[in-house]
């Protein structure tokens, strides 16, 4: 077993984290082209690919990751470590726009929120010894959870689950799977795990509002989430989570068949019998999500068994053809951009998120009306963008793309500078 990085793989993170930094960040929210938008409910869009993918490749990671299966306390150390550091990058995003200390206010508030932000990015994402990484991730996780339950108006109300935070449970889950069992029970448990989500959702009632149901807020995930996460939840939903607890487990399957196709590809068979076998289940998979679908619809929303496998399905065969592509034919000059992209996603995943952020909070004249103030991003995509095209779904994506330049600038100079940030 080897412990190399395999380029189709990184190229497979870069687009994919691109994609994500494309779709999270239009210049308006209201003239959006719809394969960048989420599905209003069920069915699956483009934009709907970006997550799943995501957690797909961090399970395929895994194996080349942890290429031996020692497991100690060590090891044992460093997964839960690196999973409470992914959690906690996730965690603090919630945290920025409510920072409050000393009293201050407009400038030199966000000052500090940045002051703060960065001295957490570097504490969670800083080459530190085991040790002291322990001590930094349990410390801010400490904190952070502190000011959620301490009643405080400021964080009383600061969502618990997310995105990365998913990220973090899942790794952690997956990570000892693939430790203590073999292929064989790996997959065993994944396939376990859908139909125990499938029959929970589908039959067992729901207290508080009667029959097993898959609708938004009635269903038995939305209540587990209210249930325990109750103020703590998506701020736009208030009573449900899309990263909620129970859809939390059928994700751990998406990461599951990542984390066996990892292995597959990370063994000494031949590289195109790798290809045939990886192909074949791809397309099987999504054949069997398309089935699954007609009585368990394929959602993002609740990760539903279908989703995992229409989505893995889908994985898996832009793997299988980058993986051919690149390591096969060795046709790989085209995707460097891709790569620059995928070996830092954590970075881009934290401060993504955290500009817009620092954008919004920096108020300038509004050009038009004298007496009002404009946000820095609100005036860079209304002065600067929206004038140079007619059609308003062109102009928020154009917006979208210079931010995503922006970030190939910045990830091109660590790239070449040879700075690559793991949590």
């Amino acid at each position: 077993m080897t412990k190399e990085r395999l380029i189709s793989l990184d190229v497979f993170r870069g687009f994919t984290i691109l994609l994500m930094t494309i779709v999270n960040n239009p210049g308006s929210w209201a003239s959006i082209y719809p394969p960048l938008e989420h599905a209003e409910w069920n069915g699956c869009t483009p934009t709907d690919l970006v997550f799943p993918f995501f957690i797909f490749i961090m399970g395929t990671a895994i194996p080349f990751a942890i290429p031996s299966k020692q497991f100690d306390f060590a090891i044992f150390n460093k997964i839960i470590v690196r999973s409470l550091r992914i959690f906690c990058l996730g965690l603090f995003l919630g945290y920025f726009n409510r920072i409050q200390l000393f009293g201050l206010e407009g400038i030199s508030l966000l000052v500090l929120r940045v002051i703060i932000t960065f001295a957490v990015g570097f504490a969670l994402l800083g080459n530190f010894s085991s040790k002291i990484k322990t001590y930094l991730v349990f410390g801010i996780l400490s904190i952070l959870l502190f000011l959620a339950y301490s009643q405080i108006d400021e964080y009383k109300d600061v969502r618990i689950p997310g995105i990365l935070q998913r990220i973090g449970v899942v790794y952690f889950f997956c990570s000892l799977l693939y430790l203590k069992k073999t292929r064989k029970t790996q997959l065993l448990v994944a396939a376990s795990i859908l139909v125990a989500y499938w029959i929970l959702m589908a039959f067992v009632p729901v207290p508080g509002f009667g029959e097993a149901n898959f609708e938004k807020g009635t269903n038995l995930a939305a209540w587990l989430d209210n249930l325990i996460l109750k103020g703590h939840l998506w701020s736009y939903a208030k009573t449900w989570d899309p990263e909620g607890i129970l859809s939390t487990l059928p994700a751990i399957a998406t990461g599951i068949f990542g984390m066996l196709v990892g292995q597959t590809l990370n063994s000494q068979i031949p590289k195109m019998e790798i290809v045939k076998k990886t192909g074949i289940i791809g397309v099987v998979m999504v054949i069997l999500g398309l089935i699954w679908n007609i009585v368990f619809p394929i959602n993002k929303a609740l990760w539903t068994s279908s989703y995992v496998l229409y989505t893995s399905g889908l994985a898996i065969l832009i793997l299988t053809i980058l993986y051919y592509t690149i390591e096969i034919a060795n046709y790989k000059k085209w995707a460097k951009l891709f790569l620059i992209w995928g070996v830092n996603p954590m970075i881009v995943f934290f401060f993504s998120e955290i500009i817009p952020k620092i954008m919004s909070m920096i108020e300038i004249q509004n050009p038009e009306i004298q007496t009002e103030q404009i946000n820095l991003q609100k005036y860079f995509y209304t002065f600067c963008v929206v004038p140079f095209f007619n059609n308003p779904m062109n102009a928020s994506l154009a917006f979208a793309l210079i931010y995503a330049v922006f970030w190939s600038f910045i990830l091109w100079i660590l790239y070449k500078n040879k700075l690559i940030f793991k949590v």
